[in-house]
């Protein structure tokens, strides 16, 4: 198994579509990228993201990123939806540099890759989000999410 931390705007729609991709062995709700160590405050820097472990075998980084652009506007700069925010920016961070340029190949062999606004990083650090938003949508299935119902059951 391997993990890479997936941005794409509000974590609880971001968490509940990657949870149903074929290869993803598990997810959890989180934030990447921050200027401190904790959360000292509702932003703090960080990109809500979404901590995903998947099968290699399965699915690959171009996979999973194909998936992501599913569901994000990716020439969208710090909004997804209703979302405004550099905190919802949307991005790719990883432990792996292989994983990082294979996320920048995918993104170089788009048409639009020159208007494509999406963070290709290292991690730096990961915060684990507070339970309460640990599979939100799944507990509070009306809550807003910027992903299209149709599309979040696209790979049930």
């Amino acid at each position: 198994m391997e993990t890479v931390y997936l941005a794409g705007g509000c974590l609880w729609g971001v968490q509940a579509f990657i949870k149903t991709l074929p290869g993803v062995e598990s997810t959890e709700a989180g934030r990447a990228n921050g200027t401190s160590s904790l959360l000292e405050s509702d932003y703090d820097g960080y990109a809500e993201c979404v901590k995903t472990t998947f099968d290699p075998a399965v699915v690959s980084i171009p996979g999973l990123m194909e998936y992501l652009f599913e569901i994000i506007d990716p020439t969208s700069l710090n909004k997804q939806g209703e979302d405004v925010g550099e905190k919802y920016r949307t991005g790719i961070y990883s432990e792996n540099p292989a994983h990082l340029t294979e996320a920048k190949g995918f993104i170089d062999e788009r048409n639009d890759s020159d208007l494509i606004v999406v963070e290709v990083l290292p991690l730096t650090n990961y915060v684990r989000s507070a339970e309460e938003h640990q599979d939100r949508l799944a507990r509070c299935p009306t809550d807003y999410c910027h992903i299209p119902e149709e599309l979040m059951n696209k790979y049930k």
